[in-house]
């Protein structure tokens, strides 16, 4: 989840979005209990960070979990997210002096310059932007007819406020930020060339039906399809975090407390998933 974007459909398929076989679905949600080695329980969401109000209600496994979590725990904690929009920004911009125009193949500037031409935004608008900003802007949820107020995290967060639940992080700041800033000039550019490519494969698949039956197999699928081009970057947004979360998600079970962490949907489907990891920890996985 980053701040002024989820991914719509092609990082969805959000930034978006194991264990969920197919045929299993059915009548489920992307909701699990996860049980540990010592008896110890966890609650696990798969999230569409962004949704629209005809979205609602959620599948009832998810307000079962909140009602049982005493926890929760998000990708990055919600409040340094918010408080970050000018520490993104920054680290989106180039230094005074230095243009996108200096960082990438002068074809991609001339495409991107056009494109922007077609919005009538004048050069000086974008060009200081480094590519993968500039991705994250044109992918933002609102340009698309979904709010990030309504995703599944938004909604649950109103609903930890209001019952005084605390919540955390999966990832430091640093670690969710660097996610998109850390990428050097060539996968930047990379990422917003693949922001004007059409993902037919990726288009196949209905993001929202998906998640609300249960298919995070089908999600995570998704989400690889639409990084084929770029494989490397979808290893670095997905499996790569799946891994570093494994052992929070361990002390969250061994804490005392129950939890209920919530993350995009895609990051729990397929092998490399965080179900498949906990299994592969000995984890008992129960999908709601």
């Amino acid at each position: 989840m980053f701040p002024i974007k989820t991914w719509s459909r092609r990082a969805a398929a959000t930034l978006l979005l194991a264990g969920c076989a197919l045929s299993s679905a059915a009548g489920k949600s992307c909701v699990w209990k996860a049980t540990s080695p010592t008896g110890k329980s966890i609650y696990l969401g798969g999230s569409i960070h962004a949704l629209r109000a005809a979205d609602y209600p959620l599948p009832r496994p998810y307000n079962e979990a909140f009602e049982a979590s005493s926890r929760l725990a998000f990708e990055v904690d919600l409040d340094a997210m918010r408080k970050a929009d000018q520490q993104l920004l920054k680290a989106g911009e180039y230094g005074r002096g230095d243009s996108l125009k200096n960082h990438v193949d002068p074809r991609t500037y001339d495409y991107v310059r056009r494109f922007f031409a077609l919005l009538r935004v004048p050069e000086q608008k974008f060009s200081h932007y480094k590519p993968w900003f500039l991705s994250l802007m044109l992918e933002s949820p609102e340009l698309h007819g979904v709010s990030s107020d309504l995703g599944v995290e938004g909604f649950l967060e109103k609903r930890a406020r209001a019952n005084g639940k605390h919540m955390t992080g999966l990832e430091s700041l640093r670690e969710h930020l660097n996610v998109f800033a850390g990428l050097n000039d060539r996968e930047s550019e990379a990422v917003l060339l693949m922001t004007f490519i059409p993902q037919a494969g990726a288009e196949k698949t209905d993001i929202v039906a998906a998640w609300r039956k249960g298919d995070a197999d089908a999600l995570a699928g998704s989400m690889k399809e639409a990084f084929r081009d770029f494989p490397a970057f979808g290893q670095r947004i997905l499996d790569d975090r799946n891994r570093n979360w494994i052992p929070k998600i361990d002390s969250y079970a061994a804490s005392g407390q129950t939890y209920f962490v919530v993350a995009g949907a895609a990051h729990f489907g397929g092998p490399n998933g965080v179900l498949a990891l906990l299994r592969q920890r000995g984890y008992r996985i129960e999908q709601l």
